[in-house]
């Protein structure tokens, strides 16, 4: 997953944080998407980012009343909005 773009990561991530909300509408689905979304986090994050938003991802699909946390689109806002780089 590493390989993919800014934009593609900003709309993957989008999309799993709609797939995270699904739980409102069915409700045991947080049983396997609480680590799916946990794995998913750190394979599309590298580093100190990915295992943190990990963590944070999986406690947010975890704990009932949480889904509408967006983790996947705020991480997307730290590493490409907050944590830029400087490239001077």
């Amino acid at each position: 997953m590493e390989l993919l773009t800014k934009k593609q990561k900003l709309i993957i991530g989008i999309l799993f944080d709609l797939i995270g909300m699904l739980s409102y509408v069915f409700p045991g689905l947080d049983v396997v998407w609480a680590p799916l979304s946990a794995y998913l986090m750190v394979k599309m994050y590298k580093g100190n980012t990915g295992k943190i938003g990990g963590l944070i991802s999986f406690l947010e699909e975890a704990i009932p009343g949480l889904d509408f946390f967006p983790s996947f689109t705020l991480v997307w806002c730290y590493v490409f909005l907050i944590n830029k780089k400087s490239t001077t």
